[in-house]
């Protein structure tokens, strides 16, 4: 048996079909001569006009116009088709109708329609599978679409804000919401709903878009016009896939609570000479609710707790609308960054309360004098050796110094500097005698 591959080509398709050439041989009588006769096969032959269907780009959630392709029997034979199915990695976002059948005469053509409803940003693929009597069974037609949508991400979906006092409102919590998709987020509405929206006011950086891989923050606070479990959510109506999204908002109105409010969070004492008690920065601690605040102490943490002391008029208790005050100091114990927090212990909703502290030592000599009784003196200036009587006659100060002390920050950790004062008369020029002379030597 001979067996020759042909190809031809019918439009833009390739058609690949086996031809067979059967020789039979037939036996000859015994008083005559043989002879032989070719006998063709019947094959059927598979072709389609495109191989690869692309869709480009499609909205999320909706749907494309149907795309065709014509599938040709190019054999000689009836093409049996035992199934047309769509498989792959994302069949589900294909839909494909067919007027195929089960079978197809030869020359015999149909038509497959393909729609790309697009359920997520970014490239989709699968394929159409055909499974038949033709040669290369089963065969296939690439399908691809790209989806084109805004998809929300929340920082949170859901804020607790405790107990507060009714009426009176809590610092706001926030959200940010941020378009992780591939298209601009179109905003319809941002509000408050559920059971008790009015207890939970809102404000938003968002607008009416989001650029894709952009973000805004909303933001809410607590504000019970009742007692008891308050309810309600944050609803973004949005072009976005599952839109709404929601943050659930919960609290809890009391009308009896103790809260507290402090005048600074923070407190920043900048450079300060080692071993050296900075001035005190205060506090105000008040209590803002309608119940006797109970303390039950005030601590320093962190890694530079050491560092800081305070003193306070707080005692063990504050009636409702009192207050305290709390005087911090920074005495640092070796030159650089220091930092820790006072952390306040109580009965308040939130307890402990924590004030960051902050500061830096640095090696730095206070010079500081008692001020000239003399009439006319306007200031003074301050000079600076590092031998015993060897002062720079240029002094410290670039004016005279209009009070009795000057830090000298300019200094070397174990030098010991040398250093006298002058008074400067009010026309600006005129000095008095240098001072004794004072020495420091530096940590």
């Amino acid at each position: 048996m001979d067996t020759r591959t042909l190809q031809r080509r019918r439009g833009n398709a390739a058609v690949l079909a086996t031809a067979y050439i059967a020789l039979v041989f037939l036996s000859t009588s015994c008083g005559g001569g043989g002879s032989t006769a070719a006998v063709p096969v019947s094959t059927a032959g598979f072709s389609v006009s495109s191989t690869s269907v692309t869709f480009g780009n499609q909205a999320v959630g909706t749907t494309s116009p149907a795309q065709s392709a014509t599938l040709t029997n190019v054999g000689n034979a009836t093409l049996t088709i035992s199934s047309i199915l769509v498989s792959g990695p994302n069949a589900g976002d294909f839909a494909l109708t067919n007027t195929c059948g089960s079978s197809l005469a030869p020359s015999a053509q149909c038509t497959l329609s393909a729609t790309f409803t697009r359920s997520a940003a970014g490239t989709r693929t699968a394929s159409v599978v055909f499974t038949d009597n033709a040669a290369g069974s089963p065969q296939t037609v690439n399908l691809t679409g790209t989806g084109t949508a805004a998809e929300v991400g929340l920082s949170a979906t859901t804020l607790a804000f405790g107990s507060q006092l009714l009426g009176a409102s809590t610092p706001a919590q926030s959200v940010t919401l941020t378009n992780n998709g591939n298209l601009a987020l179109s905003i319809t509405s941002i509000a408050v709903t559920g059971t008790n929206p009015g207890d939970f006011p809102e404000t938003t950086t968002c607008g009416s878009s989001v650029a894709a891989g952009a973000n805004c923050t909303i933001s809410v606070t607590f504000t019970p016009f009742a007692s008891g479990s308050r309810t309600a959510s944050v609803t973004i109506t949005d072009n976005a896939i599952g839109s709404p999204q929601t943050v659930s908002l919960t609290g809890t109105g009391t009308s009896s609570a103790t809260v507290i409010s402090l005048s600074s969070t923070s407190l920043a004492f900048g450079n300060q000479p080692v071993d050296v008690d900075s001035a005190a920065q205060t506090i105000t601690l008040t209590n803002a609710g309608n119940a006797t605040l109970s303390i039950t102490s005030l601590a320093f943490t962190g890694t530079n707790a050491s560092d800081f002391a305070e003193t306070d008029t707080c005692g063990g208790s504050i009636s409702a609308g009192a207050n305290c005050t709390i005087a911090v100091m920074f005495t640092p114990s070796a030159a650089g960054a220091c930092t820790a927090a006072l952390s306040i212990s109580d009965n308040a909703n939130g307890s402990p309360q924590t004030v960051s502290l902050s500061g830096t030592g640095s090696h730095d000599v206070i010079v500081s004098w008692t001020d000239s009784a003399t009439p006319g003196v306007m200031g003074y200036n301050v000079y600076r050796g590092t031998t015993p009587g060897g002062e720079s006659s240029t002094p410290l100060n670039s004016t005279p110094i209009n009070g009795t002390a000057y830090t000298d920050e300019n200094v070397t950790a174990g030098a010991t500097y040398y250093y006298v004062l002058t008074a400067v008369a009010s026309n600006g020029v005129t000095q008095s005698a240098a001072s004794s002379e004072a020495t420091a030597t530096v940590p």
